[in-house]
């Protein structure tokens, strides 16, 4: 499922304030129900529930390059999380980079973002989601 990017800070700092949040060694990961998910679900072409995904990666990682590669590890490894397990949809996402996350591997990254998520009750396996269409 393509992910739609939240821009506006003022969804972070809510997602901050009034999310739940799981804490793991590579990555924090703040869930917020998406009150506008309604008025984004008639907007989306095929009218379906979608996440808004953010991430916040700090100077404190280092440079701008460590920054974009924290960036595009993390994403690749929600997607490869989306493809494994089917995500609730109608919530922001908000996943802040940690310190560990530059020296870790990419699979380590996934296993936590995979972590974190459950832990929010975040994740269906594929096998759920498709015996729940059939009853």
């Amino acid at each position: 499922m393509k992910s739609y990017p939240i821009r506006e800070n003022h969804l972070f700092v809510k997602a901050y304030s009034r999310g739940k949040k799981s804490v793991e060694k590579t990555v924090v990961v703040y869930v917020l129900k998406d009150l506008h998910a309604k008025r984004l679900q008639n907007a989306h072409p095929q009218k379906k529930r979608i996440n808004r995904v953010g991430l916040t990666v700090s100077k404190r990682i280092g440079g701008a390059v460590q920054r974009n590669r924290v960036k595009r590890i993390i994403r690749e490894g929600l997607r490869l999380t989306q493809r494994e397990y089917v995500l609730k949809t109608g919530f922001l996402l908000v996943i802040v980079a940690r310190d560990a996350a530059l020296q870790a591997k990419s699979t380590q990254i996934q296993r936590d973002l995979i972590s974190a998520l459950r832990r929010l009750d975040m994740l269906e396996t594929r096998m759920e989601n498709q015996e729940a269409q059939i009853c």
